[in-house]
């Protein structure tokens, strides 16, 4: 199903708060925004129920998850299938997005056929990992794995078209 909606500067000012903090109380993100706690409310439903809001989560430190738990090898891996027909490309990709350790699946042309992130506690996990993904599929040609010696940056936060004016409201 199709929806459109109509996206006013209020609606981005919106949006970009919540990126930056979506445990702002109804309260704190209207004042933030410059509207009324029942406008907000009504805004923010909105915007839910158009899907630009997919979903609310706790984004994760990976470095202190590795102490407390051993979980430490990231990868990025391009994938290449032998047949590319919908069927064999939808077959892969069904699987890659059911697996726990694939954090991000990508359809991506031209070059490989998918990009997927993979967070795995070790190697041993990571091997696993490709023995359920890649060596038991016939249809994969070719998987080109690059593990991660650092993350620089993640960051989830969509850039959006905010006039200046807007911008410096928010910060």
């Amino acid at each position: 199903m199709e929806f459109s909606i109509d996206v006013d500067t209020a609606d981005l000012r919106l949006l970009d708060l919540l990126q930056r903090d979506a445990t702002l109380s109804n309260q704190a993100l209207a004042a933030r925004a410059g509207v009324s706690p029942a406008t907000c409310l009504r805004r923010v439903r909105r915007l839910r129920e158009a899907g630009l809001i997919e979903r609310q989560v706790a984004l994760l430190s990976p470095e202190r998850l590795a102490l407390a738990l051993g979980h430490g090898l990231s990868a990025i891996v391009e994938v290449s299938l032998d047949r590319q027909g919908a069927e064999h490309l939808d077959a892969f990709e069904a699987r890659a997005v059911a697996d726990d350790a694939v954090q991000q699946c990508w359809r991506v042309s031209p070059g490989p056929d998918f990009i997927l992130v993979v967070q795995a506690r070790d190697m041993p996990g990571y091997l696993a990992l490709a023995q359920r993904l890649f060596t038991q599929d016939a249809n994969v040609r070719n998987v080109k794995a690059f593990f991660a010696t650092r993350r620089a940056k993640f960051e989830p936060k969509m850039a959006l078209a905010l006039s200046s004016k807007a911008q410096a409201a928010i910060v």
